[in-house]
């Protein structure tokens, strides 16, 4: 996995969750469910990066 690629999943992660987060506190179902998605598609990211470098060994 590229370097460059794990920080931006791991940002993308960490945003989700804050937004998740703020959404929970301020009662904001919207905003709660998008920083789930977040958070699901950096975990898509971050496992299609596995699998790529799972075939370049």
């Amino acid at each position: 996995m590229g370097f460059d690629d794990k920080i931006d999943n791991t940002a993308e992660n960490t945003t989700g969750k804050v937004k998740e987060g703020v959404g929970r506190a301020t009662d904001n179902e919207r905003l709660a469910a998008e920083g789930r998605n977040d958070q699901a598609s950096a975990n898509l990211k971050q496992a299609g990066e596995k699998i790529k470098d799972v075939f370049k060994s």
